[in-house]
């Protein structure tokens, strides 16, 4: 028997089936019947209003209670720094100073501090304002016997009139210690630094001496990114060796062409906000900032100053 005469025989076996007996015959062939997907209830009107008004009064308690807590710690921050003015202040007497940092068993020898002249106050008025910041500062610094003062401002506003600092800081001094004034310089990195050059007459050494280096955003990474060039074409012409840069020349050689790394940073700003301040230099450095505070003040000075006293330096291997 062939094929075909198979293909006769099973047609006329299918034809006698009824239409039932064929569906029971295909259905193991056939694939399983989808799943019966069940059609969820519409929402009614009312029960999405409720549900809205529920995530209103959530997201409005949430924001309310935010609040408070914000009004509450600003008072608190108002409540201390009034204190802090009431027990401790300089009324420009150096004596007044000494007295109020007795009891610290340590003084940072390098002070950094990170100033901002606003977008609002540019112009002759901010740089004013910006120049009496740096010599109250400074003051404070010569006051405490803290040599180093460093001066960060982004746009390098300062850095363009050294000799006006000068002169606004030498000023503030002679209104802190009279005749007797420690002797100022000012610098900056890649620019000759003035040193007692101002009209108020000649500075004692004996009242001590302070440095102040004036630092602006192209002393950050621009440095680090001239520093990579610089080592890798004198490794090109063989004239430094590979093996030779390691962290040790680097710091060496940031130090020397920018400032060694300050012992504490002080923030005068309610966050913690760098601008772009040189990242190599702040490797192990103290970092101090208020909450709430928003401009130059003594009571933050003074408290930076006992934060560091309390704090611990825990270098590892």
């Amino acid at each position: 028997m062939n094929a075909n005469q198979e293909t006769t025989i099973h047609r006329r076996d299918v034809d006698k089936l009824d239409v039932r007996e064929r569906e029971q015959l295909l259905k193991p062939y056939l694939p399983p019947k989808p799943p019966k997907t069940t059609t969820r209830p519409k929402h009614q009107p009312v029960r999405m209003f409720l549900k809205l008004q529920l995530h209103f009064v959530v997201f409005t308690a949430i924001h309310m209670l935010f609040s408070l807590y914000i009004r509450l710690r600003q008072a608190f921050h108002v409540i201390v720094d009034r204190i802090f003015a009431l027990l401790y202040y300089h009324h420009r007497a150096p004596e007044l100073i000494r007295q109020d940092i007795r009891g610290l068993e340590r003084l940072p020898q390098h002070l950094s501090v990170i100033l901002e002249m606003k977008r609002e106050e540019r112009g002759l008025a901010g740089l004013e304002k910006l120049l009496d910041d740096v010599a109250e500062i400074s003051a404070w610094c010569a006051g405490a016997g803290i040599p180093m003062l460093s001066v960060y401002e982004r746009t390098g506003a300062l850095k363009d009139h050294i000799q006006r600092t000068h002169r606004v800081v030498s000023s503030k001094l002679h209104s802190y210690f009279g005749r007797h004034v420690p002797t100022l310089q000012i610098q900056a990195p890649h620019i000759p630094s003035f040193l007692d050059g101002d009209e108020w007459g000649r500075a004692s050494s004996s009242a001590g001496h302070l440095s102040i280096l004036l630092l602006s955003e192209g002393d950050g990474r621009a440095t680090l990114v001239d520093l990579t060039k610089t080592l890798t074409e004198m490794s090109q012409r063989n004239k430094l060796s590979a093996d030779d840069i390691s962290l040790d020349l680097i710091d060496a050689e940031i130090s020397e062409s920018v400032m060694t790394e300050p012992d504490l940073l002080i923030l005068f700003g309610p966050y913690v906000k760098l601008q772009g301040y040189p990242p190599w230099q702040i490797r192990l450095t103290e970092i101090y900032h208020s909450q709430d505070n928003s401009g130059v003040g003594y009571q933050v000075f003074l408290r930076a100053l006992y934060n560091f006293a309390k704090a611990q330096m825990k270098f590892g291997r």
